[in-house]
């Protein structure tokens, strides 16, 4: 499994203390503690669970938890999460986002930085209000500043405006909100000097002669916000 990548986090392999390192990890943390205040008694769902620590502290915190599942399309992240967290009432499954299913419904589902991977946020959401109880808590974040100019892995950008927008027509009601601010070195990420910077998107340059209003977005979000990257968590109310 690699564990020297921007999208993978491996508690007991992070060393370093940069922005993504164990900064990187306590903001996760953070967010997943956030998202155990706000989940319901009875079955959560963790959609895109990675290694399986978040699961892991939703099933130790959340109130009420009787069932804990993470799922994740990694095979290797899935068997890491097995052998290091797998206890009774709990459960790993390899499967993709979007096409999941369970043969019950649950209370809570938690996805966290997974919305801006995928081809279709909206669809992924609306997929994930089909498997929660009515009534149930939907937990779900996403970076507030630009980051698909040099993450190669993200689909999308979102504002907290574009984020909410997404929803609005969807039976989903606002609960809560939970911000997050992570500064980075621009010389760490111009040098790679950070191991999980090792994938960031090559030849920036010439991505942004081919995107310039992702040059925009960069230079606005830098005079606007500084040499940070901004997360939005939000807890959805689902009302069919």
């Amino acid at each position: 499994m690699t564990t020297n990548s921007l999208e993978r986090i491996v508690p007991d392999q992070i060393n370093e203390i940069g922005a993504t390192g164990q900064q990187s990890l306590t903001l996760h943390l953070e967010r997943y503690r956030f998202a155990a205040t706000q989940t319901r008694p009875g079955r959560i769902l963790d959609i895109a669970c990675g290694v399986g620590y978040g699961t892991d502290l939703l099933f130790h915190t959340a109130p009420g938890c009787q069932y804990a599942i993470g799922v994740d399309t990694d095979q290797d992240a899935v068997s890491y999460a097995q052998k290091r967290y797998f206890k009774e009432g709990m459960a790993f499954e390899i499967s993709d986002a979007m096409t999941f299913t369970a043969p019950e419904l649950f209370d809570s589902i938690v996805t966290l930085e997974t919305i801006e991977h995928l081809a279709d946020p909206k669809g992924f959401i609306t997929h994930l209000t089909s498997l929660l109880r009515p009534n149930g808590v939907l937990i779900a974040s996403v970076p507030t500043t630009p980051t698909v100019d040099a993450n190669p892995y993200h689909l999308h950008d979102f504002t907290e405006h574009t984020f909410r927008k997404m929803v609005n027509d969807l039976p989903l009601t606002e609960l809560a909100s939970y911000r997050q601010q992570q500064s980075f070195d621009p010389f760490a990420v111009l040098t790679r000097s950070e191991s999980r910077l090792a994938d960031l998107r090559p030849n920036l340059l010439s991505y942004y002669a081919q995107h310039p209003s992702a040059l925009l977005h960069r230079m606005w979000s830098t005079l606007r916000h500084g040499f940070s990257i901004h997360y939005l968590t939000l807890a959805f109310r689902y009302r069919p």
